[in-house]
């Protein structure tokens, strides 16, 4: 028996594929997934669009310094939508699509996380000012 001899990309790959499924319960459908040469990602295109929305929330919460309300949570409602459709009916999204749906998710449940952990600070700093000490 001749033994494979793997790659620093081959090893990386294996790892990434693991931790993708161990630690972001990623079913990794081949058909629903990209690929990078023969490489296929360790998240499908919906897992991909979240994690990538995800980033983009904190990226834009540093940015801007603004909150955004919880209003923005209404943009989880094309990934529920997509996904319930997928689930009842024979109609199949397509990986643009997934992970498109999951980038506006994942933007939109970050968002809200990072107000709602700037809410304390804020409630602090308008008790403060009311009670007439400065802020």
């Amino acid at each position: 028996m001749e033994s494979v001899k793997q790659s620093k990309v081959d090893r990386y790959w294996i790892r990434s594929m693991e931790f993708g499924r161990k630690y972001c319960g990623c079913h990794q459908m081949p058909e629903r997934s990209f690929f990078l040469g023969d490489y296929q990602f360790p998240l499908c295109a919906r897992c991909t669009g979240i994690g990538a929305g995800h980033l983009l929330g904190i990226a834009a919460a540093a940015a801007f310094r603004a909150d955004l309300p919880y209003k923005v949570l209404l943009a989880t409602l094309p990934l529920a939508a997509d996904g319930t459709l997928q689930y009842l009916t024979k109609y199949e999204s397509n990986n643009r699509r997934r992970f498109g749906t999951g980038l506006l998710y994942g933007f939109a449940v970050m968002s809200a996380i990072i107000h709602t952990g700037r809410l304390p600070g804020k409630l602090w700093r308008k008790k403060r000012t009311r009670f007439g000490r400065p802020s």
